[in-house]
This record gives C-alpha cells, structure tokens and sequence, in this order.
C-alpha cells in the first residue's frame, strides 16, 4: 500500500484537491493564504500589545494554522516515510541550465550548492536569505496577502485586485529569473 504513496500522481491529482479544498473554503465562507498565518503567530506571542496590526481574535484563524501544521507534517512524512531512492529525473535542458549557472545536478532535489551549510551560512548565502525574506515579507504585506492566496483564494472569488497581484507577482518573477538571478550566481 505505501508503495502507491512512492510513485508520482499525475498533476490533476493536487489540482482537484486544490479545487475540493476551495469549495470547501467557499461554503463556509473562509478564504486562503499562508502569509495570514504569520499574523496570527504574532498575535499569539503577544504582538497585539504593541502594534495595532496584530490585535485582532486570533482564534478565528485556528482553522488556517492546522492548515499550516499539516503542510508542515505532511512534508515530513513524505520525506521520510515515503521518500523514494531513485534519482530525481530532470530535463537535460534543465541539467545544462543548472551548469551553466554553476551548479553541478547530482540527483537530488535541494543542490547543495545552493542549500548546503556553506552555501546558507556564506555572506552571500546568508544575505540572499535575509534580503528575499524582508522582501517576499514587505511585499505579501503590501499586496495584501501571498502568492497562495491571491492566486488561489482570491481568484477563485474573483477579486481584481487578485489578478492584478498575480500578474505583478509573475512579472517580478519573470524580471528576477532572467535579469537579476544570471548576476546572483
């Protein structure tokens, strides 16, 4: 039975459980997104007392953090339980891609150099992690909310300005891919 679990589901499969859960998340009325569950953390450890932004009743949004749990576990049970050993299979277009930017395709999903303790605890290393992280952070809370709940959440309600953020947010990606990452590495 857990050998069902090992093989990759076509890709349809996450799309109907993204649709399910959303119906879902329509019929009681709840919308979606993972940058809300970093409000709610603060909240809980008492942000509330101090910014305005964080005083709201954070048990209304119980329901997003087990969403969050869950991720969370269901990684870990997919990376230990169910983690297959043969190599990740990838595009030779992708692999050459990869050596050109310097970084050597050995099979597995995270690259070492890119995610190795030399690489996360280098200056650069480090400073990539902190300078994306203020911005992916600045930029969920200015656009009012993440990719994840614009893109799922919001477009499923139809809202503009959903579409308008998502169409910023593959804008931006598409700048980053080819004008600003072949100068990072």
């Amino acid at each position: 039975m857990l050998e069902l679990f090992k093989q990759p589901w076509p890709w349809y499969t996450s799309g109907a459980a993204i649709a399910f859960i959303m119906v879902l998340l329509l019929y009681f009325g709840k919308s979606f997104g993972v940058s809300s569950n970093l409000r709610t953390i603060c909240t809980i450890a008492g942000a509330g007392k101090k910014v305005k932004f964080f005083d709201f009743d954070w048990k209304t949004q119980k329901w997003n953090l087990l969403f969050i749990f869950g991720g969370v576990l269901g990684g870990l049970i997919s990376s230990t339980l169910l983690q297959d050993d043969q190599p990740l299979q990838l595009a030779a277009a992708t692999i050459a891609d990869l050596k050109a930017e310097g970084i050597v395709f050995n099979g597995t999903l995270n690259p070492t150099q890119l995610f190795g303790t030399d690489a996360i605890f280098s200056f650069k290393g480090f400073s990539l992690l902190l300078i994306g992280g203020v911005l992916v952070g600045f930029g969920s809370r200015y656009a009012g909310g993440c990719t994840s709940g614009h893109a799922i959440s919001g477009l499923t309600n139809l809202q503009l300005p959903s579409l308008v953020a998502v169409v910023g947010f593959f804008i931006g990606g598409l700048v980053t891919t080819h004008l600003i990452l072949p100068y990072l590495f």
